[in-house]
């Protein structure tokens, strides 16, 4: 950091196993996403390529070369793999994490209509081949998933292979763990915390007020997702007390 200051909390340090930023690229340009690491880079633990960007973006190639050089993993969002098991094209989408030298994937079925045993099978064999992300959740705002049947979805997805599981919540923040407002569901949240450790949760939470939320609940270590590019450094000031909305959290004075 660039001057001293007391009482701030400690962060975990490069390669974390939790406080993870992931940062959703929506279709960066080469020179943005050098500008976007030159200053965030060191806030930034994994980077996800959104939805099916990756089929469209034109210097893909180049894109994944910046991002590996600065030591960021890559992965191509959770629609993308849906795409290809909802045409039976699996073993496609494994070559295609060959192809472009992926080390991470992410396994959902937010658009999808998928057995779990089936969800499941899918992690275990892409585990063999990658890290696994998975992801809970629907896209589906009418779509209620009861916080007991999360709790054993995440379960069973940790036991089928799955390093982390992410908590779904669509780029905007508004389905999944949130109510259409962005309001956290917070009785869901409390009770998957009952069953499952946080360091093994992804949040994602791309609106500021629900990083603050889950910062003031879990700390400065929580992991948290779908945070845009240009929101890394405000998050990490959040992360350590250095914006008003958690400016007292972590101060402590003796009377």
């Amino acid at each position: 950091m660039n001057y001293a200051l007391s009482q701030i909390p400690e962060r975990t340090n490069k390669p974390r196993q939790y406080g993870f930023t992931m940062v959703m690229d929506k279709g960066l340009s080469t020179r943005e996403v050098e500008d976007f690491l030159e200053t965030s880079g060191d806030h930034v633990d994994i980077v996800k390529l959104g939805w099916g960007t990756s089929y469209v973006t034109p210097i893909l190639k180049q894109k994944l070369k910046i991002y590996s050089e600065a030591g960021i993993p890559v992965y191509f969002g959770g629609t993308l793999f849906e795409a290809f098991i909802v045409r039976d094209q699996f073993e496609d989408y494994r070559k295609i994490l060959d192809k472009y030298g992926l080390e991470y994937a992410e396994v959902s079925d937010g658009s999808i209509e998928l057995d779990h045993d089936q969800k499941c099978h899918y992690i275990s064999k892409l585990s063999e081949q990658v890290t696994v992300l998975s992801e809970v959740g629907s896209k589906d705002a009418e779509k209620i998933i009861p916080p007991y049947q999360w709790i054993s979805l995440m379960q069973a997805e940790l036991d089928a292979g799955a390093w982390k599981v992410i908590g779904e919540a669509r780029e905007g923040g508004n389905v999944g763990l949130f109510r259409s407002t962005g309001e956290v569901r917070s009785g869901l949240v409390q009770e998957i915390l009952t069953k499952i450790p946080f360091e093994k949760i992804i949040w994602e939470a791309p609106q500021k007020a629900q990083q603050v939320w889950f910062i003031k609940l879990l700390g400065t270590n929580v992991n948290l997702g779908n945070i845009a590019p240009n929101e890394v450094i405000s998050l990490e000031t959040i992360r350590l007390g250095l914006r008003g909305d958690t400016f007292s959290h972590f101060l402590k004075f003796e009377d």
